[in-house]
């Protein structure tokens, strides 16, 4: 049951404070299947308006947490991971949608990079670059496997750091290279056997790889090769019409 914890003014909107309660209690408290509680006791639990509890809702049902079922009622979806399109690390994207994320790390090279990995990151002739390839899991379940590939000129002594953590969060604090804009491409495949291994699934199984190269100030710092889950993980957008 949703715990009565009062939502107050500040600088974060009520309706996200509300979506970010909600979203941790579910992961904690509810399984999926389980009936969630109505608008009115939410306004109730929380000393909100029910606009910002419908908006709350509103987001985690887009977020795919919740589902609604006409004439019974609002239910605790299946575990299905559903990403918006959005700049964020696997780790901030899984926390958002109320998953426990964690990572483990599979291989880690100073290397040459294969073509396709230095044209991304603009590597001359001789450029080096860090290999960081890592198994990503959400509620203990495999998630994703990322091939990365970053300038090894730009991030020294990558290799020292904790890279079981958000990379994103360490190119961030140890070499002032936040992370701003990314360019990404997304393709239906059949999952290959190696991958299939490791993400626990039957050789030729659906799955989603999404090529991206991600960059700071306007420069190339990484890119990655992810290969997702079909069964685990969907994409959510938003469209608007263009009139031009």
């Amino acid at each position: 049951m949703s715990r009565a914890v009062r939502i107050g003014d500040g600088i974060v909107p009520k309706h996200e404070q509300l979506r970010t309660l909600l979203s941790e209690t579910i992961a904690r408290d509810f399984a999926p299947g389980d009936p969630f509680p109505s608008e009115r006791q939410l306004c109730l639990d929380h000393g909100v308006s029910r606009v910002t509890v419908r908006a709350a809702v509103g987001e985690l049902e887009r977020d795919g947490l919740l589902t609604r079922v006409r004439g019974k009622g609002t239910y605790v979806a299946a575990r299905t991971a559903r990403s918006r399109l959005h700049l964020a690390s696997f780790h901030d994207d899984m926390r958002r949608l109320g998953l426990t994320p964690s990572t483990v790390v599979l291989e880690v090279d100073h290397t040459v990079p294969p073509p396709d990995a230095a044209r991304a990151l603009a590597l001359g002739p001789g450029g080096r670059c860090y290999r960081v390839r890592r198994l990503r899991v959400a509620d203990g379940v495999p998630m994703s496997i990322d091939d990365a590939f970053y300038d090894a000129e730009r991030v020294p002594g990558l290799d020292a750091h904790d890279l079981s953590r958000s990379i994103y969060q360490i190119l961030q604090e140890h070499y002032q290279l936040p992370i701003d804009r990314a360019e990404q491409t997304v393709a239906a495949r059949e999952s290959d056997e190696a991958s299939a291994v490791l993400l626990g699934i039957p050789p030729g199984y659906p799955i989603l790889v999404f090529d991206r190269t991600a960059s700071s100030g306007g420069r190339p710092v990484e890119y990655t090769v992810s290969r997702y889950r079909g069964d685990r993980y969907e994409l959510h957008m938003s469209l608007d019409r263009d009139w031009t």
